[in-house]
């Protein structure tokens, strides 16, 4: 297991999962045109709530990217492995067209997940 690596992917992805909570906060209908999504009030509200969410998630990966032990950091790395993966996997199954966006958030989730994965063998 390479921590360092683990360490500075985590930061990167607090960076990435932080800017995209900005975006959903302050420009929700952008991100939900970007991904040929209805603009509907209800959408708009959940991307919201997906921002402040990923506000969290944020927090938590830059805090524990800080963590002492690298058996934490190897488990928090495990699960954001997953969760990267399964956000690249989730935009391309978003139900409508998918766009030139869709295929560029799914490369970054998938590309985390690949950076955790490297960083974990």
């Amino acid at each position: 297991m390479n921590t360092p690596a683990l360490r500075t992917t985590l930061k990167a992805g607090s960076i990435v999962f932080g800017t995209s909570a900005l975006f959903l906060l302050v420009l929700p209908s952008i991100f939900l045109d970007l991904l040929a999504l209805s603009k509907s009030a209800e959408m708009i509200w959940s991307m919201r709530m997906i921002g402040i969410t990923l506000i969290a998630l944020a927090g938590n990966m830059w805090n524990n990217a800080g963590q002492v032990s690298d058996v934490r950091v190897g488990s928090v790395a495990k699960v954001m492995c997953v969760c990267a993966m399964a956000l690249g996997v989730l935009t391309l199954l978003v139900p409508g067209e998918i766009t030139w966006f869709s295929y560029l958030y799914a490369a970054v989730g998938f590309g985390f997940g690949l950076t955790y994965l490297k960083s974990l063998l």
